[in-house]
């Protein structure tokens, strides 16, 4: 009978001490500095036709990924 009370008050004691273990969540200052994306990583593995920095070769190489991969009348047929 004495032994409930203790284990109520060992409970609500790793109960208070279970909140308090959080990490904090910050994003920090060592972010990267958004850039559009085609400027390119600066790696050298990119599809072929396409040059980094040039939007127009961007562009036409995301329609060729359209219409190549995600255009399923265009795999049937």
């Amino acid at each position: 009978m004495k032994h409930i009370p203790i284990f109520i008050a060992g409970a609500a004691a790793l109960a208070v001490l279970a909140a308090c273990t959080e990490q904090t969540q910050t994003i920090g200052t060592a972010g990267r500095v958004d850039t559009a994306a085609f400027q390119g990583t600066g790696m050298p593995f990119a599809a072929p036709g396409w040059k980094q920095g040039d939007k127009t070769s961007w562009e036409q190489q995301l329609k060729t990924r359209l219409q190549m991969g995600q255009n399923d009348y265009a795999k049937i047929n």
